[in-house]
């Protein structure tokens, strides 16, 4: 028995396998880029419609009953055509009547100022005098003012895009007749964030389609941009001309307007690059020694499919940006 015993250990001994030798570190493939400023810009679109920049809406200085009226929606108009022409039979009956007074008063004024001259009448005579005189100028001035509101014409050239009375209707003093809107003034109001407002100027291109006339798309450019904040909405508001005024653009067609506004160099990466977990954002930087390092970083503004990297970053730094699947800091990598 022990014989077989001491056979049974060394057996035993002999079939024993081998220390294992060392393993060699696995390395994980992914794919990186490195951190650099990237010039960018922002596009946005937004919507908005067509309205006149020069519009006039003619009223009545004078009341009385419209003798003339010959302009309908739609009619071109050059300046200073007679648009409207009120009665004035009764107003050049007033001012002839006010003609013929200051005539009176100024041979009265010459005739006292010789018997004055001989001392005949005294001053205040005279005085009265050339104040009926003064009194009879401003009758006939004011009549000849009012008689020239009985016409109404064209401030500028352009086209009738409201009629709101008839001839032989009677009006008042103070009554809307007629729109106009100078066609070449058309521009296209929007209404902007804040945010972007603040980093436009007077000049940045934009691009406008119209819906009205199809899926052509216009240049224009920004001419305006109001110095005012909406506070309930927090929209600022621009005004944008178009380059050359596409035909068929009328007031009230409804825009859709791109403007792309460039920015400063920031630091951007892929957005596949950000990961997320419930410490907040972070990143794998690659280090010295081929290794993974996970790093904290705080994001911004989204371009496209890049995303803005505020803090965390260094321009430079070798990032992953694929490959992540059972990914560890301190792993070693190698990028394909």
């Amino acid at each position: 028995m022990k014989i077989w015993y001491i056979f049974f250990i060394i057996l035993t001994a002999c079939t024993q396998p081998p220390p294992p030798a060392a393993r060699k570190p696995t390395i994980h493939l992914v794919k990186t880029t490195i951190a650099s400023p990237q010039p960018l810009s922002t596009r946005a679109v937004y919507t908005g419609n067509i309205r006149a920049r020069r519009i006039a809406r003619i009223f009545t200085q004078e009341s009385g009953h419209i003798t003339h009226l010959p302009y309908y929606e739609g009619d071109t108009i050059k300046a200073n055509t007679l648009l409207v022409q009120l009665d004035d039979t009764l107003l050049k009956a007033e001012l002839n009547k006010a003609i013929a007074t200051y005539k009176y008063a100024a041979i009265n004024v010459q005739r006292y100022q010789k018997l004055a001259k001989k001392k005949i009448i005294s001053a205040d005579e005279l005085a009265r005098a050339q104040t009926e005189l003064e009194i009879a100028l401003a009758e006939k001035q004011i009549l000849q003012t009012r008689l020239s509101y009985t016409k109404i014409t064209a401030p500028f050239s352009g086209i009738i895009t409201a009629r709101l009375a008839e001839p032989g209707d009677v009006i008042n003093t103070n009554t809307q007749i007629l729109t106009i809107i100078a066609p070449n003034s058309l521009i296209i109001e929007v209404n902007i964030s804040a945010r972007l407002l603040s980093q436009l100027q007077i000049g940045n291109t934009a691009s406008v389609r119209i819906d009205a006339l199809g899926t052509k798309t216009f240049k224009g450019k920004i001419s305006r941009i109001h110095p005012t904040i909406n506070p309930q909405t927090r929209l600022g508001k621009i005004e944008i001309t178009l380059q050359p005024l596409p035909k068929g653009a009328q007031v009230g067609q409804f825009c859709r307007v791109t403007i792309s506004n460039p920015i400063s160099p920031r630091i951007t990466l892929p957005y596949t690059a950000l990961r997320r977990s419930d410490e907040g954002e972070y990143v794998f930087i690659v280090d010295a020694d081929n290794k993974a390092q996970r790093q904290t970083v705080r994001s911004g503004q989204r371009f496209a499919d890049r995303i803005e990297i505020i803090e965390g970053v260094e321009k430079g730094q070798i990032i992953v940006i694929k490959g992540f699947l059972g990914l560890q800091g301190g792993e070693i990598v190698q990028s394909q």
